[in-house]
């Protein structure tokens, strides 16, 4: 396990720069907003509201429906190529930032960041995850949620970093790192990254060609797996003619965990972005929150998170197993948010991100390693790619439903007096998924080949 944590460096570097460039933005973003569309620069209005959440929607929609076309182009051409594009496409909306943050460019920031997000939000995530998957091996879904988590944790270092740094340096000179960092990454990975770290390990494939035909490709994923196992081995399960759409529904009819798992991001994903949409806002129109402790509690996030990814979940990801782990996870993510909404003082958030957020940290480690074992490792892109699709499903409702509700309890319009109204419905979100959770089976389920290759017949 250690040697293998250790080829990953080159693509966890990647995603530490990437995760850097991204979380630099997140605590001067919401101040630049309001500075840009707002009259009154110390409170917020509903207009940076609804912009924010738009924007959300937009960029939800866009990778609901281009994170699974990734995954799939991912298991064809390599994972190293379809990671081009993205972290190419990212640099251009922190450039215009960090020449001007007027009104004009402000809005042509917007509408640039909504365009490249849609293929460029996620995308790294996504194919790290993949490419974790395809390249740790073990005896059970422990090793693979420990190396999940420690992706995470890696993220979460370069949030803390790039909160550290979003706290000091003035707002211009922010966004030009921020776009250097994006360049940095895409060099790094160019330059240093394998496609595989093990190419006699490769399903029958190498760099997304298939050599052999489909019953070749079956025998040499078998011998990629470890003999002595107790999970089942997976041969392919998806057909290389079949588009990704179609190998999802084979797979949901076939896989009763892997729906669950689905529905479980669904609610997760849905808690999340109603949390973005609406926190921020909540804290500045409460608290009087700015930069300074926007950034004080993103740092507080990060430290937290990093120390919970890569030394607590590990631990716990063995001693638990995935499906404890998961419902945990959720319900103090419930827990969280569901405290938050009802703060009486401005040391209730940073509470909360100390004492509660590191479990709701679990959740998307554990989710990603419950669905990966339902596929062969070659197929990882695919997986990986519904779960992101469903996550930005979850993150297009969320802003939708829960933008309107933010700006009409923070405003002197709101039916009643509970400015944290819409953190609580966001609660409900994480409860609904910590119920469905319990439901997902512990131990290993049947191969899934025979039956999922029987429902491709019969499309046929």
């Amino acid at each position: 396990m250690e040697n293998e944590i250790g080829g990953l460096r080159h693509m966890l570097m990647t995603v530490f720069l990437s995760s850097f460039a991204e979380f630099m933005v997140i605590p001067v973003i919401t101040d630049v907003t309001v500075a840009a569309v707002c009259s009154a620069p110390g409170d917020s209005c509903s207009l940076a509201v609804y912009l924010t959440g738009f924007q959300q929607v937009a960029i939800g929609i866009g990778t609901m429906i281009m994170m699974p076309v990734i995954g799939n182009l991912s298991d064809r051409y390599g994972i190293k190529t379809i990671l081009t594009l993205p972290m190419c496409l990212s640099i251009v909306p922190p450039v215009i930032l960090g020449y001007r943050r007027d009104t004009n460019f402000f809005y042509a920031y917007y509408i640039s960041k909504i365009l490249t997000s849609i293929v460029c939000q996620g995308t790294v995530t996504v194919l790290a995850y993949a490419y974790v998957a395809e390249n740790i091996h073990g005896s059970n879904g422990s090793a693979r949620t420990s190396a999940f988590g420690i992706l995470t944790g890696i993220q979460t270092i370069a949030g803390l970093f790039g909160a550290l740094v979003a706290r000091f340096l003035p707002i211009a000179l922010n966004f030009q790192v921020c776009a250097i960092s994006f360049l940095a990454g895409l060099v790094y990975m160019r330059v240093f990254l394998k496609e595989r770290l093990n190419d006699n390990e490769d399903d029958g494939y190498h760099h997304g060609t298939c050599h052999h035909d489909d019953h070749d490709s079956n025998n040499v994923g078998m011998l990629g797996e470890p003999i002595l196992n107790s999970v089942p081995i997976k041969t392919r399960v998806f057909h290389k003619k079949y588009s990704s759409l179609k190998d999802m529904i084979s797979l949901m009819k076939t896989s009763t965990i892997f729906v669950q798992a689905l529905v479980v991001t669904f609610f997760s994903s849905f808690s999340e972005s109603g949390l973005e949409s609406a926190f921020l806002y909540f804290l500045k129109a409460r608290f009087g929150f700015d930069k300074k402790q926007f950034a004080d509690l993103v740092l507080l996030v990060n430290i937290v998170g990093s120390i919970t990814q890569l030394f607590v979940l590990p631990r716990f990801a063995s001693a638990m197993g995935e499906r404890k782990l998961l419902s945990t996870g959720l319900f103090m993510q419930f827990l969280n948010m569901a405290i938050v909404s009802i703060s009486w003082a401005p040391w209730v958030p940073y509470f909360t991100t100390t004492f509660l957020l590191p479990g709701a940290l679990f959740v998307i480690p554990s989710v990603c390693g419950i669905a990966s074992r339902e596929v062969g490792t070659g197929e990882q892109g695919k997986v990986q790619g519904c779960l992101s699709g469903v996550r930005s499903f979850g993150r297009v409702v969320g802003p939708f439903a829960l933008s309107p509700l933010t700006a009409l309890f923070l405003s002197d319009n709101a039916p009643f007096y509970f400015p944290g109204f819409c953190l609580l419905c966001v609660s409900l979100s994480s409860l609904i998924g910590f119920f469905q959770s319990l439901f997902i089976k512990d131990g290993p389920t049947p191969p899934l080949n025979k039956a999922i290759n029987k429902t491709s017949r019969d499309e046929v």
